[in-house]
C-alpha cells in the first residue's frame, strides 16, 4: 500500500533513512541517492508528495501544511504535498529559491495492474537550466555558468538551454579575481556550478550554487563533448580550439545538462567563443550608476520579438571596442532611422516571428505544445517579408561576414499548417489539434468514434419508444461511462436486458449489452485518436528540431534587426544623432543630454551641455596640452552628476551601436567606462559608505588606461574635510600625472578649492555649473560653463528644504569665519600644497620667519643651528620648555 498523508502524531521525528521498509519508501530513497541535493517530487495518485527532509525544507516555500506518517512507535516521517493540477506554480517557488527539483512521475494508470505504479524521473530541473515557458521571462536570459579555476586563469562556460547559446571564455586569475566578477555580472548567471569545496564569495549574492566531482571537469572531455554537440571535427571554426580551461568548464556543465536530461543534438548548441579584447568589460558600480539594466533598458527596448529583448540586454552590458563593428551597427541603424515607413512594416513583420529561438528550443527538447508548433509556422511564413524590407534597405541581417539567411526552411511552414487545426488546444490531452485529412488512420478512429456516438445520441429515443418509458433518459460521466437512467417510479417497465449499474436517491443507472458495446467504441476510438495525435505532433515536433540549425540562424539575425529598429525608432523620437567613432583620445559631444532625465522632462526644458576632453598618450607626438581632467565644481541639485551621467552614457550608447543624445558627437573609442557616483554602503560586506567609495576609487586607479573615460563624483566626501580634500587633491594629481593613466576624466566636487590644481597641472581646466543670485534667492540654470566655482551654496540648498530660519543664519556666520581661512595654496615651485590653518600660529615670530626662510639654500649645518637658535628664543618665552 502506498503511503498517504495522517494527521500528526505525537511522536519522535524520523528521517527518512529512519523510516519504515514500505515499497515506495524503498524506492524514493533510491532515487533520492542517485539525486543527492535536489527535492525529490514523487507522483501519488493527483498529488505530488515530498518526505523528510525534503519536506520539512520544502513546506514553507511551498506554503503548504507539513503532515506526516506514523510508523507505530518509531516516530513519524514528515511529509507535505502539492496537487499535481498546479505542480508547475510551486516548482516554480522552489526554483525561485533556489532548489533543484527532480520529478519522479507515474508512467502507467494506476488501475493498469497490481503492486506498486510504475514511476520514472521524468524531470530534473534547476534555477539555470529551466525550459518551461511558465518559468521564462521572455525578456531575460537564464544561464547556468561552471567554472574551473587553473593556472592563474578561469574557464568560464555559461549555456542558456532555452536557446542552446554557449558562451565560451577565460579571465585571468582565480574565483576571486575582479575580472570573472564583471563577467558574472554581465552573463547574469541563474545558476553557478563549481568543484566541490570551493567557494565563490562576494559575487552574484543570492545566486544557487551548485558542487559537482572534480572528475567532471575534464578538458579533454570537454573538448571531445563539444565537438559532439556541434557536429564538427574541430572548434576552430568557432574560436574556441585554444580554450582549454574553459574546455574543462564545458565539460562539468555538458555532463550536468545530461544528468539534468536536456537533450542538446548537434544543429541546437552555437558554441562562441568571447575575445576579451572585442568587448568592453563594466564593473558593478559602472552598472549601477548608469542604471543599465532599469531606466536605460526602459526607455530603449522598442523591440519587437522577446529575442531582440534579450539581445538588447546583452549588448548594452558589453559595449564594443572595434571601430568597424560599432560602424557596421550604426549603419544598420542609420538606414532604418531614415526610412520610417518601411521600418513600421518592419516592426510589424518582426512580432509575427514571435520568439522563434526559445520555441526551436522547446521543440529540440520536446516540451513544445501544439500552439508552439504552429507558431513556429507563423514565423515561417513571417520570415520572407523580413528578408524582404531587409533586401530593400540594403542593409545586414546579423554581424561580421557569415551573414545568417532569413529564408524559412522549404515547405515546413505548409507541413505544419496541413499538421494543425488554426486554433490548437493548449495541450494534447483532450485531442482536436491535428486537422481533418491531414492522416487516414486517425479520420478512421475519429470516424467509427462518430458513428457509435451518433448511435448513442439516437438511443434515447429508440429506447424510449420500446419500453414506453418517456422519462428515460441516456447519460454520461467520467466515472460511470454511458448509462441509461430510469426513475423508480418505473422500476416494473425495465426490460430484461437492462443490468444495473449505479442506485441514486429516485432513481435507477442502467447498461445494456448494445450501449456497453458502443461506449467500447467511443471510449477505444478517442483513446487511440488521442494517442495518434500525440504521434502525429510528435513528427511535426521532430521536424522543427531537424531544422533547428536554420532556424535559430534566422532567429540570430532577426533578433539584430530588432535591435537595430529599436535603435533607430528611440533616436528618431528623441532627436538623437549618429555619433563620429575613430580610434582616437578625443571625445566632444556637442549639446548632450541626459536621455532619461530628458524623458521625464518637458519637451524642450532640458539644458543641454557640451563637453570636450582629450586623453594624454605619454608616448605620442608632443602638442599643446589639451583638456584631459575636468574638475566641475557648483551647488547640490545644480546638475553636476547629471552631467557625469550623461558623458558616460553618450559613450556607452555609442559604442553598443546607438545614436546618442547630443547635437554633435565625436567618440574616441573607450577601452573601459569607469564611474565613481553616488554614496552607499555595504552592510553584507560589513564596508562603509567611505570604505565602499574608497574601494571602488582604487580599482580605477589600478585598472584605468589612457583610453579610458573615468567620472568621479564627490570624492572623500565619506570623511573630514581636510581627509577628504586631500585625498581629493592626490586623486586628482594622479590621474594626471601617471605614465599609464591619462585618461579623459570628469571630477565633480564640492571642494572648489580644487580649482587652484588648474594652475599646475597642463592639462587640468575648470567647469562649474552656472548659478543666478538675486539677493538670498539662487537660481540653478544646469548650464556647464568654463571656470570654477568659489562657493557651494549648500546654505542656500538647505533653506529651500526647509531648515529652519536660526539654523541657516548661524550657518552663514559659520560659513564667513571658515572662508576667510584659505586651506590651498601654491608653493615656491609651484605644486599647489593643503595648508591646514593653526589657530594663533601667525603671531609668533619664529613661524614667521620660518614662512620666509629657503630652506633650499640652507645647508645641513646651518639648518641644525637655526633649530638651535629657535628653541632657545621658545624657551626664554614665559611658560617655554626648560633649557637643556
Amino acid at each position: 500500500m502506498e503511503v498517504g498523508a495522517a494527521r500528526p502524531a505525537a511522536r519522535p521525528t524520523l528521517s527518512l533513512a529512519e523510516a519504515g521498509a514500505t515499497p515506495i519508501l524503498r524506492e524514493y530513497r533510491a532515487v533520492k541517492a542517485a539525486h543527492p541535493g535536489a527535492l525529490l517530487l514523487a507522483r501519488l495518485g493527483d498529488f505530488f508528495e515530498l518526505f523528510g527532509e525534503d519536506a520539512e525544507l520544502a513546506a514553507p516555500i511551498l506554503g503548504v501544511i507539513l503532515t506526516g506518517r506514523a510508523f507505530g512507535g518509531a516516530g513519524r516521517l514528515p511529509m507535505c504535498g502539492v496537487p499535481a493540477a498546479a505542480a508547475t506554480q510551486y516548482i516554480g517557488r522552489l526554483l525561485a529559491a533556489g532548489h533543484r527539483v527532480v520529478l519522479w512521475d507515474q508512467i502507467e494508470d494506476s488501475g493498469a495492474g497490481r503492486g506498486l505504479v510504475r514511476r520514472e524521473v521524468t524531470r530534473v530541473l534547476s534555477p539555470g537550466t529551466v525550459l518551461d515557458e511558465a518559468f521564462l521571462e521572455p525578456e531575460t536570459a537564464v544561464r547556468c555558468v561552471a567554472l574551473w579555476a587553473s593556472n592563474g586563469r578561469t574557464g568560464v562556460a555559461a549555456l542558456d538551454a532555452s536557446s542552446g547559446d554557449l558562451q565560451l571564455g577565460e579571465v585571468a586569475g582565480g574565483l576571486d579575481s575582479t575580472t570573472l566578477a564583471e563577467d558574472l555580472e554581465r552573463l547574469q548567471a541563474a545558476e553557478v556550478l563549481l568543484v566541490e569545496g570551493e567557494r565563490l564569495d562576494g559575487t552574484l549574492p543570492g545566486t544557487p550554487r551548485t558542487a559537482l566531482p572534480v572528475a567532471w571537469f575534464d578538458s579533454a572531455r570537454g573538448a571531445q563533448r563539444l565537438r559532439e554537440a556541434t557536429g564538427t571535427a574541430t572548434l576552430a571554426g568557432f574560436d574556441a580550439d585554444r580554450l582549454s580551461i574553459a574546455h574543462a568548464a564545458a565539460a562539468a556543465l555538458l555532463a550536468y545538462c545530461e544528468r539534468s536530461r536536456i537533450a542538446l543534438p548537434a544543429g541546437f548548441l552555437r558554441v562562441r567563443a568571447r575575445a576579451q579584447a572585442s568587448t568592453m568589460s563594466l564593473d558593478a558600480a559602472t552598472r549601477r550608476n548608469l542604471e543599465l539594466l532599469g531606466g536605460l533598458v526602459g526607455l530603449l527596448d522598442r523591440t519587437r520579438t522577446p529575442m531582440g529583448a534579450r539581445l538588447l540586454r546583452a549588448r548594452l552590458q558589453e559595449p564594443l571596442l572595434e571601430v568597424a563593428a560599432i560602424e557596421a551597427r550604426l549603419a544598420t541603424v542609420a538606414a532604418l532611422h531614415g526610412a520610417r515607413e518601411i521600418r513600421a512594416e518592419l516592426r510589424l513583420a518582426l512580432a509575427r516571428v514571435r520568439d522563434l529561438e526559445r520555441l526551436v528550443g522547446r521543440c529540440v527538447h520536446g516540451l513544445a505544445s501544439p500552439r508552439d508548433v504552429l507558431a513556429v509556422a507563423a514565423a515561417c511564413e513571417a520570415l520572407p517579408r523580413v528578408a524582404e524590407l531587409v533586401s530593400e534597405l540594403g542593409v545586414l541581417a546579423g554581424e561580421g561576414r557569415n551573414q545568417p539567411s532569413l529564408a524559412p526552411p522549404p515547405g515546413l511552414a505548409a507541413s505544419l499548417r496541413r499538421l494543425l487545426v488554426d486554433d490548437p488546444p493548449a495541450t494534447l490531452r483532450d485531442g482536436g489539434a491535428v486537422r481533418a485529412g491531414a492522416d487516414a488512420e486517425l479520420d478512421g478512429l475519429r470516424g467509427a468514434g462518430s458513428d457509435a456516438r451518433s448511435f448513442i445520441a439516437t438511443l434515447e429515443e429508440r429506447e424510449r419508444a420500446r419500453t414506453g418509458i418517456r422519462s428515460l433518459k441516456v447519460g454520461y460521466n467520467r466515472v460511470f461511462g454511458y448509462y441509461i437512467e430510469i426513475p423508480n417510479a418505473h422500476r416494473e417497465m425495465v426490460p430484461a436486458d437492462y443490468h444495473r449499474k449505479q442506485t441514486l436517491v429516485g432513481a435507477e443507472r442502467y447498461i445494456t449489452p448494445v450501449l456497453k458495446e458502443q461506449e467500447a467504441v467511443v471510449l477505444g476510438a478517442r483513446e487511440r485518436s488521442v494517442a495518434r495525435e500525440v504521434e502525429l505532433v510528435a513528427a511535426g515536433v521532430a521536424g522543427v528540431a531537424d531544422h533547428a540549425a536554420g532556424l535559430l540562424a534566422a532567429a540570430g539575425g532577426v533578433a539584430g534587426l530588432d535591435v537595430a529598429q529599436a535603435l533607430a525608432e528611440v533616436a528618431d523620437e528623441q532627436g538623437w544623432c549618429r555619433p563620429a567613432i575613430d580610434a582616437s583620445l578625443t571625445l566632444e559631444i556637442e549639446a548632450g543630454r541626459h536621455p532619461l532625465v530628458e524623458a521625464a522632462l518637458p519637451a524642450g526644458a532640458y539644458v543641454a551641455n557640451d563637453c570636450a576632453l582629450v586623453g594624454h598618450a605619454p608616448t605620442g607626438p608632443a602638442v599643446a596640452p589639451a583638456a584631459q581632467l575636468m574638475i566641475i565644481t557648483g551647488p547640490n541639485m545644480a546638475g553636476k552628476s547629471t552631467y557625469l551621467r550623461q558623458v558616460a552614457l553618450t559613450v556607452l550608447l555609442a559604442q553598443v551601436g546607438s545614436f546618442v543624445p547630443a547635437r554633435s558627437a565625436r567618440i574616441g573609442v573607450c577601452d573601459r567606462i569607469f564611474t565613481r557616483v553616488g554614496a552607499h554602503d555595504d552592510l553584507a560586506a560589513g564596508l562603509s559608505t567611505f570604505m565602499v567609495e574608497m574601494t571602488e576609487t582604487a580599482a580605477i586607479l589600478n585598472t584605468a588606461t589612457s583610453r579610458s573615460l573615468v567620472v568621479l563624483d564627490e570624492i572623500g566626501r565619506g570623511t573630514s574635510t581636510y581627509d577628504g580634500l586631500s585625498i581629493a587633491q592626490a586623486v586628482v594629481e594622479y590621474l594626471h600625472d601617471a605614465a599609464h593613466l591619462g585618461c579623459r576624466t570628469l571630477f565633480a566636487t564640492h571642494y572648489h578649492e580644487l580649482t587652484a590644481l588648474s594652475e599646475s597641472l597642463a592639462r587640468v581646466r575648470n567647469a562649474r555649473v552656472e548659478v543666478v543670485e538675486e539677493g538670498d534667492a539662487v537660481t540653478f540654470l544646469h548650464r556647464i560653463v568654463e571656470g570654477g566655482a568659489d562657493r557651494s551654496y549648500g546654505i542656500h540648498v538647505a533653506r529651500l528644504a526647509g531648515v529652519p530660519g536660526a539654523v541657516v543664519a548661524r550657518a552663514r556666520r559659520l560659513l564667513a569665519e571658515h572662508e576667510q581661512r584659505r586651506p590651498i595654496a601654491a608653493d615656491a615651485r609651484g605644486r599647489v600644497q593643503l595648508a591646514l590653518p593653526l589657530a594663533s600660529a601667525a603671531a609668533h615670530p619664529v613661524v614667521e620667519e620660518l614662512e620666509r626662510l629657503d630652506l633650499d639654500g640652507l645647508t645641513p649645518l646651518q639648518a641644525l643651528n637655526k633649530l638651535a637658535e629657535w628653541h632657545d628664543r621658545v624657551a626664554a618665552r614665559p611658560g617655554g620648555p626648560e633649557p637643556g
